[in-house]
C-alpha cells in the first residue's frame, strides 16, 4: 500500500504591500507570513525568515512575488502589486507689468503664464484663466502677487508697479483722410498730427510714428481710428467714403440659374448630383436668419471625408441669368474691375474646413480665376488661388469670421491690361487688408465665354454636416 503526503507539511505563504498604491519614490511596506517553510524569497529583493516586512520604493508599478522553501525542497509562492503614480505636477506662474512705471492717473498691462496651473488670482484684482492679461490703474505704487493654483498646489509671483508723482500731459491728435470720398478701386491718404504722442496705431492699417501719413485703398466706405500713444492715449476718427463707378447685379444670392456640383478629394474632380458620399442642398427664400427677408441657406454633408460641394451662377455670357449674355463678345474685354460683396452667416464653425468666395472669367482660351477661401480650420487665413500652379497660396491675412452672426465680406479685384489677375483687398467685418499680389491667368476652352460667381463649403476629416447662410449678396464690374 502507497503512502500518501501529508499536505499539512507542505509550506504556504501569503504576501501584501500596505499601501498598495504609492507616488513614484514613496514608500511600501511588504509584508509575508509562512508556514511550514524555512525561508522566504522575494523577487529582487533577497531571502528572509518565513515572516517578517521590508521597506520598498519603487519607481514604477511592480510585481513582487515572495516563494517558500519548506522541507525537501517543497515551495509555494504568493503575489503582490504595488501601483505607482505620478504626482501632480505643482504649478508655476510669472506675473509681469508693462510699462513698470506710470504717472499717476494712467494704466498699466498686467501679463501672466502658468504651467499646470487652471487658475490665477491677482489679489485685489480678480480671478482669472490660467494665461491672460488685465489693466490696473493704481493711484500709487502697488505691488501686485498672482497665484495660480492646479491640482498639484499653488505657486505665486510678484511684480510692482511704480506710480510717479508727475504726470506728463496726455498726447492729442488731429486726424484726417485726403480726400475723403473716392471711387471704387482709388486712393486716400490719411494723415495725423499729434502732441505729447510717442507713437499712432490706426486698426487694420499699422503702427507709425507721432506725425506722418500713409494711403489706404478701401473698398467699401470705412472709417478709420488713430490712437495717439503716450502718457495716455487719445483718438480721433475719420471716413473715407467709397462710391462705385460700376454696374451692380444685387442679390445674387436670391437669383435663379444656380448650379451645383461635388468635389471628391483628393483631385477635386467635378461630380453631377448625385454623388455618392456627398450632399449637399440649397434653400433660397429664407427669412432667418436673414438681412433682407431673402437669404439662401447652403448645407453640406455626407461621408466622404474631405469632400466640397461648389455653387456657381453664370452672371455674363453664356446662360446669364441677369439678362447679359454678350452675344456679340463685346463686353467682357472691357472689364477690368469686379468687386465680390456678401454678406455670410456661418452656423457651426467648428466643423467648417473652408468657405470659399470666387470670380471666375473665362474668354479668348483664358481662365481668369479669382479664388478667394477662408481656411478655418486650415489655421484661419485667407488663401487665394495661383491659376497656373493651380494651387492654394496663403496669404498671411487672418481670416476669423463670427460664428452665428452675420458676416460682411468684400472682395476686391482686378484684370490687368496683360491679362495678370490682381488680387487688391479683401474687407471682412470692417477691417480692410490689403492683398496686392499677382497671377498668370490659366486656360480655358475657347468656347467659353463669360463671368461667373462662386460659394464653396468643405467639408472637414468626418465629413460633418453643416450649413452657411448668404444675404444681400452683390456682384460689381466695371
Amino acid at each position: 500500500m502507497a503512502t500518501q503526503k501529508n499536505s499539512s507539511t507542505q509550506p504556504a505563504v501569503t504576501l501584501n504591500a500596505q499601501p498598495g498604491t504609492v507616488t513614484s519614490g514613496a514608500s511600501t511596506v511588504l509584508s509575508w507570513s509562512a508556514i511550514n517553510a524555512n525561508s522566504v524569497s522575494i523577487t529582487g529583493l533577497g531571502t528572509f525568515p518565513a515572516s517578517g516586512s521590508v521597506k520598498v520604493a519603487p519607481t514604477a508599478t511592480t510585481r513582487y512575488t515572495a516563494t517558500a522553501s519548506g522541507p525537501a525542497g517543497a515551495t509555494a509562492a504568493s503575489s503582490t502589486v504595488v501601483k505607482v503614480t505620478t504626482p501632480d505636477q505643482k504649478p508655476t506662474v510669472a506675473l509681469s507689468a508693462q510699462p513698470g512705471s506710470i504717472a499717476a492717473g494712467a494704466s498699466a498691462v498686467l501679463s501672466w503664464t502658468t504651467t499646470d496651473a487652471t487658475s490665477v488670482s491677482i489679489a485685489g484684482v480678480g480671478t482669472f484663466g490660467a494665461t491672460g492679461s488685465v489693466n490696473v490703474a493704481p493711484t500709487s505704487t502697488a505691488t501686485y502677487t498672482a497665484t495660480a493654483t492646479g491640482t498639484g498646489g499653488t505657486a505665486a509671483s510678484t511684480t510692482t508697479v511704480t506710480v510717479t508723482s508727475s504726470q506728463p500731459p496726455p498726447p492729442t491728435i488731429s486726424f484726417n483722410a485726403q480726400p475723403n470720398s473716392i471711387t471704387t478701386g482709388a486712393t486716400a491718404v490719411l494723415s495725423w498730427s499729434t502732441n505729447n504722442a510717442t507713437s499712432v496705431n490706426i486698426p487694420g492699417v499699422g503702427q507709425f510714428p507721432a506725425n506722418g501719413s500713409t494711403k489706404v485703398t478701401p473698398s467699401t466706405t470705412t472709417t478709420y481710428t488713430a490712437t495717439a500713444q503716450g502718457a495716455g492715449t487719445a483718438n480721433a476718427s475719420t471716413t473715407v467714403t467709397v462710391k462705385s463707378n460700376g454696374t451692380t447685379l444685387p442679390n445674387l444670392q436670391a437669383s435663379s440659374g444656380w448650379k451645383s456640383w461635388g468635389e471628391y478629394p483628393p483631385g477635386y474632380g467635378i461630380c453631377n448630383y448625385p454623388c455618392p458620399g456627398i450632399t449637399w442642398s440649397m434653400k433660397q427664400g429664407i427669412k432667418t436668419p436673414s438681412l433682407s427677408g431673402d437669404a439662401t441657406q447652403f448645407s453640406i454633408g455626407g461621408t466622404t471625408p474631405y469632400a466640397d460641394v461648389l455653387w456657381s451662377n453664370p452672371l455674363i455670357g453664356a446662360g446669364s441669368t441677369q439678362g447679359l449674355p454678350d452675344s456679340g463678345h463685346t463686353l467682357l474685354p472691357t472689364l477690368h474691375n469686379f468687386t465680390y460683396d456678401a454678406y455670410f452667416y456661418p452656423t457651426n464653425l467648428g466643423v467648417t474646413q473652408v468657405l470659399e468666395f470666387d470670380i471666375s472669367m473665362y474668354f479668348n482660351g483664358l481662365g481668369l480665376i479669382w479664388g478667394n477661401q477662408c481656411n478655418i480650420l486650415g489655421g484661419n487665413v485667407w488663401d487665394i488661388w495661383d491659376n497656373t500652379a493651380q494651387h492654394w497660396v496663403s496669404s498671411g491675412v487672418p481670416c476669423n469670421p463670427v460664428n452665428n452672426a452675420w458676416n460682411h465680406l468684400t472682395i476686391q479685384v482686378q484684370r490687368e491690361s496683360d491679362n495678370w489677375l490682381l488680387f487688391q483687398s479683401i474687407t471682412l467685418n470692417g477691417k480692410t487688408t490689403t492683398i496686392n499680389k499677382y497671377y498668370a491667368p490659366g486656360s480655358a476652352p475657347s468656347n467659353w465665354w463669360g463671368i461667373t460667381v462662386n460659394y464653396q463649403l468643405d467639408g472637414d476629416r468626418n465629413q460633418s454636416a453643416y450649413s452657411a447662410y448668404l444675404d444681400n449678396f452683390s456682384f460689381t464690374y466695371w
